[in-house]
């Protein structure tokens, strides 16, 4: 992770430099993320599909890809997981933004590169939970597993031959783990 522009950045002033890099905004720093391999690509978008599906057939919520939430201000941080859900009901008066969520998602998915640190993960987890997410899921493409996180510190590991589902959050949504690798 290199630091693209040093200082005390606002989520404002980083909306207008941000460009097509694959950034996030630390501690009012943009710092650029490694793009991400394949495999991280094909993931994603079978599980948001899988979610957007449900969340448009029961008229649950949002969901999306690398958007940024604003989880904290001065100094701002905005994070972009790799995939989001927000219920309908926390949705703006003013619907989606054109900018930066002001709110924190309610399910944030991280798809874990091989070069993500501990550290580096723990910290997401840290900074989700902080602004208010209700739950993180941290997929695994080398081992076949999601890791559903709660704010009390509570885990549940999702195995290939499990069904993926999170009542507490996602009500009615449920999916093969095997079936997010197939590709």
């Amino acid at each position: 992770m290199s630091v693209l522009v040093k200082g005390t950045l606002t989520a404002k002033e980083y909306s207008r430099l941000h460009d097509s890099k694959n950034t996030e905004l630390l501690d009012g720093e943009m710092v650029e993320i490694t793009p991400l391999g394949a495999i991280h690509g094909e993931i994603a978008a079978e599980l948001a599909s899988r979610l957007r599906i449900w969340a448009k057939g029961g008229t649950h919520g949002r969901v999306g890809l690398k958007s940024g939430f604003v989880l904290r201000r001065d100094p701002d941080r905005v994070r972009g997981p790799d995939i989001w859900f927000i219920q309908r009901e926390r949705v703006p008066k003013s619907g989606v933004p054109q900018g930066f969520w002001e709110i924190a998602p309610d399910l944030a998915v991280e798809i874990i590169a091989l070069g993500d640190t501990v550290e580096a993960v723990k910290e997401h987890l840290e900074d989700y939970f902080a602004a208010g997410t209700r739950m993180v899921w941290l997929v695994y493409p080398r081992f076949k597993q999601v890791e559903a996180h709660l704010p009390d510190g509570t885990m549940r590991t999702f195995k290939e031959t499990d069904i993926l589902e999170a009542q507490q959050v996602l009500s009615g949504f449920s999916c093969k783990v095997a079936e997010l690798f197939e590709g």
